[in-house]
């Protein structure tokens, strides 16, 4: 299919909610907007709808285009739509951007009812428990009792997994990918030197930046750099940039010399006009306090997932260092324990942590096969 005819125009909506969310942390938030879109259409029984839930810097925007002039589509296009590993042909493939979020879902920036001033600093603190605890109200409101299945990556998969312990009746399959049933000492530091790059900066104003007509923009844009580099493989960067020079020579200064600071910078430019400061301190939050196992009696993960009920489909990237493979096999192993149905693929790529988010034909394939397996 080319790329004119393959333009599939998709219009985001607005789910309000006047019921009050008790948080995790003991916060309530009184009422809430959720940002969602659909991608096929959901049969009679709403038993081909699947959910997708989305990464830390991800959205409700997974497939498709909001208007014919957008450059670029959904952040999962590859995956999502007629004809692909997704097929939207057969499921009704739902995005959600999830609370705390930026784009267009209750978050720091939206405005608070009850000072009619963006909620800022004193936006409470949101986990996947809340998320999902957000998605299932969302999936009441559509009429969805149950889901075909249930995917995501990265932080996405995080949410997969705490769906099938939260409401394990409420879906067939699950797909886990890149994930990891806990952050790792490593993972949480690279966090927290992110947030202080956020936090330090002069324009945050403690979170209230908005009032005061600034953006912490140099502080979101070493996150996102830092962040940038755990997301890619050295073979990747060696592959790409290695020690190339933009001007085929040493300069002797701290301007941009070799390729590798051009595209971190852009990388951070880009993200920094395009994303909340407020949401990513949000969101890397949420994955430093994701831990199911602590909540039960010794730590044990086995014990923590033994609630699930779906199919498992686990999948990870033989370069990705920040959820390594090893993590992927403790998600199988708990679930083994517990004499559940799972599949797991280890995928050979060069693309380190975002080798989730690539075209790579044998994983998309993986992914159609299982997915073609799923009656609906």
């Amino acid at each position: 299919m080319n790329a004119a005819a393959d333009r599939r125009i998709v219009v985001p909506q607005v789910a309000h909610f006047d019921t009050s969310l008790v948080l995790r942390s003991g916060a309530v938030l009184p009422a809430y907007d959720l940002v969602y879109e659909m991608h096929g259409t959901l049969n009679a029984d709403a038993s081909n709808a699947v959910l997708v839930c989305h990464a830390l810097s991800g959205n409700h925007h997974i497939a498709g285009y909001h208007d014919p002039a957008e450059k670029k589509p959904g952040w999962w296009d590859n995956m999502i739509g007629p004809g692909k590993p997704v097929d939207t042909d057969r499921f009704c493939v739902i995005g959600v951007n999830n609370l705390g979020g930026c784009h267009g879902s209750t978050g720091p920036a939206s405005i608070d009812p009850q000072t009619g001033q963006p909620w800022g600093s004193r936006f409470p603190m949101v986990t996947v428990e809340d998320w999902v605890a957000a998605q299932a109200r969302l999936a009441d409101r559509l009429g969805i009792h149950q889901f075909a299945a249930i995917m995501g990556g990265s932080l996405g998969g995080m949410q997969v997994l705490q769906w099938s312990i939260m409401h394990p009746e409420r879906m067939r399959h699950c797909l886990v990918i890149a994930a990891a049933p806990g952050l790792t000492a490593q993972n949480i530091a690279f966090n927290d030197v992110a947030r202080q790059a956020i936090l330090t900066d002069p324009d945050f104003h403690g979170g209230d930046y908005y009032a005061h007509g600034t953006w912490p923009r140099r502080g979101l844009r070493l996150a996102r750099m830092l962040g940038h580099i755990t997301y890619l493989s050295d073979d990747v960067m060696g592959s790409k940039f290695g020690r190339l020079l933009r001007n085929g020579s040493f300069a002797y200064g701290y301007d941009v010399e070799f390729e590798i600071e051009s595209y971190l910078r852009y990388q951070g430019d880009k993200f920094a006009d395009a994303f909340d400061a407020n949401t990513y301190l949000l969101m890397t939050k949420a994955l430093d306090y994701f831990d199911p196992a602590h909540h039960v009696p010794g730590h044990s993960l086995s014990q923590a997932l033994a609630p699930a009920k779906a199919g498992f489909l686990v999948i990870s990237f033989t370069t990705d260092w920040r959820f390594a493979p090893e993590r992927s096999r403790e998600i199988v192993q708990a679930l083994l324990v517990n004499e559940r149905d799972v599949s797991y693929a280890e995928i050979n790529s060069s693309h380190g942590h975002d080798a989730f988010l690539m075209p790579d034909p044998h994983y998309h394939a993986l992914v159609g096969a299982y997915m073609n397996r799923i009656s609906v």
